[in-house]
C-alpha cells in the first residue's frame, strides 16, 4: 500500500524488498497444481467496517462476497464458533432465547474480581465447561502457553453472541478479492516508479541500496540487532492437501480444540473462493515455536521489552515501523491496511512542514 501511495501520490521512486521470492507476504495466494487457489501460508479472509480502506483497496480488485463461518469439533459434534444460540443447543440438547442463553451462561460463569488473563476472561464469561471445550486446548497449541499466561485481548477476540448469527466476524464489509490476493498486490504495484526485489534479505538489501526513506515491516527487534533480546513470536507450519472430492467439510474451516490433535484448524479454499473445481484443496496448520514469525505473543514482559524497542525506534529518523512484526501487535488486515494509509498521511505532512521550514 505503501509503495503504491508513494509512487502514485508523491511521484516517489520506491523499490519493496522481501526476503521471499514473491509480493504479499502471508497473503500471498496461487493455483496449485491442481488449478485450485489456495493460500500458502493459512487463510486470509477480508472483512472491515472502514469505508477508506474498502474504497482504497477496491481500486485494485473487484470482490467477491464471502461471510466466513467455523465450526469447532467437540465431543457432541461440530459446533458454530464463536459460540451462540445454536451452539448452546447443539451441545445442551434444548433451545435458548437470547434471555435464556444470558441467564444461563451467567449461572454457569465464574466470579473473578480482576479479569487479567485469557482464562480469566473465558471462564468469566461462559463458565468451566465450555472454557475446557472451545479454549484451553486450542489456545496451549496455538501459543503453546496456557491461557492463564496469556493477556485477556487474546480470548476477548472471539465473543459470545446472544443470537443465531453463526458469522464469524458481524464487519460491514466481509469479501474475498475476486481474482485472489496475489493478483490485487500486482495491480498495486504496477507502476514505473516502483521496483522489486524478491528473494533479498533486508540485511543484505541495505547494503545494495541507497535510500531517501525506509519503511520497514520486518520484525523490529531484528532491525536493532536483537540489542535488548529477541522478542517472542508463535509460527506455523502447513501441511497443504488436494483431495479426490468435491468437497471436504461443509465451512471454511473446522478448529480443533482438542491437544489430542497436533492441528489446530483445517481450511478449505473453495468456501473462501467460490471456485467451481471437481477436486478440492485443504491445509491443516501446525503451531510452532520455531519459524517466520506470525504472532507477536502477548504476555506483559514481551509488551515491556518492544517499549524498550518503540524508543530505539522513535529515536531512528527517516524510518517508520509499519505492520504486525515491526510493532508487535495482532493486526488485522484491514488495521494494517489503515496504517499503512495513515503512515502516507504522516510521511507527506512531514515533507510538506520541510518544505515550509526550507521556504522561510
Amino acid at each position: 500500500m505503501l509503495a503504491d501511495r508513494l509512487a502514485r501520490g508523491s511521484g516517489k521512486r520506491v523499490i519493496v524488498v522481501d526476503k521471499r521470492p514473491h509480493v504479499g507476504g502471508n497473503a500471498y495466494d496461487h493455483v496449485n497444481e491442481a488449478g485450485l487457489l489456495v493460500h500458502r501460508y493459512g487463510p486470509h479472509i477480508f472483512h472491515t467496517n472502514s469505508v477508506k480502506v474498502m474504497d482504497y483497496l477496491s481500486k485494485f480488485t473487484e470482490w467477491r462476497r464471502y461471510e466466513h463461518r467455523v465450526l469447532a469439533e467437540t465431543p457432541k459434534g461440530r459446533v458454530p464458533m464463536p459460540i451462540n444460540l445454536t451452539t448452546l443447543e447443539r451441545l445442551y440438547g434444548r433451545t435458548f432465547s437470547a434471555e435464556e442463553a444470558e441467564h444461563f451462561l451467567r449461572s454457569i460463569a465464574e466470579p473473578i474480581a480482576n479479569v487479567v488473563s485469557s482464562e480469566d476472561f473465558v471462564l468469566s464469561q461462559v463458565g468451566r465447561e465450555l472454557y475446557e471445550m472451545f479454549f484451553r486446548g486450542y489456545t496451549r497449541k496455538q501459543w503453546g502457553l496456557d491461557p492463564s499466561q496469556l493477556d485477556r485481548s487474546v480470548a476477548a477476540r472471539v465473543p459470545t453472541r446472544l443470537s443465531i448469527d453463526d458469522r464469524y466476524f458481524t464487519d460491514r464489509y466481509q469479501c474475498m478479492p475476486l481474482q485472489g490476493y496475489t493478483r490485487m498486490f500486482e495491480r498495486m504495484l504496477d507502476h514505473p516508479n516502483i521496483s522489486l526485489a524478491l528473494g533479498l534479505d533486508y540485511q543484505e538489501a541495505k547494503t545494495t541500496f541507497t535510500f531517501d526513506g525506509l519503511i520497514y515491516t520486518g520484525p523490529i527487534d531484528e532491525y536493532f540487532g536483537y540489542r535488548y533480546g529477541a522478542l517472542p513470536y508463535r509460527s506455523l507450519k502447513f501441511r497443504h492437501e488436494i483431495r479426490d472430492e468435491e468437497w471436504h467439510q461443509p465451512v471454511g474451516v473446522v478448529n480443533y480444540p482438542s491437544e489430542d490433535l497436533p492441528y489446530t484448524r483445517v481450511t478449505e479454499y473453495k468456501h473462501l473462493t467460490g471456485q467451481q473445481h471437481a477436486r478440492t484443496a485443504i491445509t491443516y496448520e501446525y503451531p510452532s515455536a520455531q519459524g517466520d514469525p506470525y504472532y507477536p505473543i502477548p504476555r506483559p514482559e514481551n509488551a515491556a521489552l518492544f517499549q524498550r524497542y518503540r524508543s530505539l525506534a522513535d529515536a531512528t529518523p527517516g524510518v517508520h515501523f509499519v505492520g504486525r512484526l515491526a510493532t508487535y501487535r495482532y493486526y488485522n488486515m484491514d488495521q494494517v491496511v489503515a496504517q499503512a494509509l495513515t503512515t502516507y498521511e504522516t510521511i507527506g505532512a512531514t515533507h510538506a512542514e520541510a518544505q515550509t521550514a526550507n521556504a522561510a
